[in-house]
């Protein structure tokens, strides 16, 4: 069950926790297992406020339950400072997607490196069938020559076993991925051996941090972007993440 799907119901069967009250960590996660939720959990801490815990998933989505693990809820936690709200959420679920993004080794990404001094960096997730995964193809040499280093990664929109899977997966079993990936785009078929690849890994990451279409661009500093943008604006917001 995703995490969508499971905050879309009206109404959960959740299991009795009551007698692990006093252990609130051990009750949420009782009751997580039990929804069988397919997006791990990676920790339970108190939250901000008193009697609310935030529950980290794998991929950084954030989730608030009481401590008998008997309500949950998905949504912003704001704390006013200098009369200005501050969104917690958003703040810790960017701190684990930058976590979790700029962890990928870039042996298993696409990489268009920056003209001169790399400013920034973006990450894409990218799919070969997608026409405004091409637009914005097209204005990668310009994001390079502002300084923005490109990073590609993989994401069948319509799924794993798809057309536009297959044509990934030829992309990133080529020996020159760049060229493969330019070529793709273009319209062209390439052929690729088949080989060990992260496109499944990288697809099921897209789908762990909310990526539902391409291309998804990811900030530096976990700002996750849906849609194509032109790249002064990508630019532009790639660099005031530093």
């Amino acid at each position: 069950m995703r995490v969508t799907q499971f905050f879309a119901a009206a109404a959960l069967a959740l299991v009795s926790t009551f007698a692990l009250a006093d252990n609130p960590e051990q009750a949420i996660r009782k009751t997580l297992d039990a929804l069988n939720l397919d997006v791990p959990v990676d920790s339970v801490a108190a939250s901000p406020v008193n009697g609310l815990y935030e529950v980290k998933l794998q991929g950084g989505r954030v989730l608030y339950a009481s401590a008998d693990g008997q309500f949950f809820m998905q949504g912003y936690l704001f704390q006013m400072k200098d009369g200005k709200p501050v969104n917690l959420t958003e703040k810790v679920e960017r701190q684990a997607i930058a976590k979790s993004i700029n962890g990928i080794p870039a042996g298993e990404m696409v990489v268009y490196p920056a003209v001169g001094e790399t400013k920034s960096h973006i990450t894409v997730f990218t799919d070969t069938t997608c026409p405004y995964c091409h637009k914005l193809h097209e204005e990668v040499p310009e994001l390079n020559r502002r300084g923005i280093e490109v990073r590609y990664v993989a994401f069948p929109r319509q799924g794993l076993g798809s057309e536009g899977d297959k044509q990934l997966q030829a992309v990133w079993c080529s020996t020159d991925r760049n060229k493969a990936l330019d070529s793709m785009i273009k319209g062209n078929t390439i052929k690729a051996p088949t080989c060990a690849n992260p496109v499944a890994r990288q697809f099921q990451l897209g789908q762990s941090i909310g990526v539902s279409g391409t291309p998804a661009i990811v900030l530096e500093d976990g700002q996750v972007i849906p849609g194509y943008q032109p790249a002064p604006q990508v630019a532009k917001l790639a660099l005031a993440t530093k």
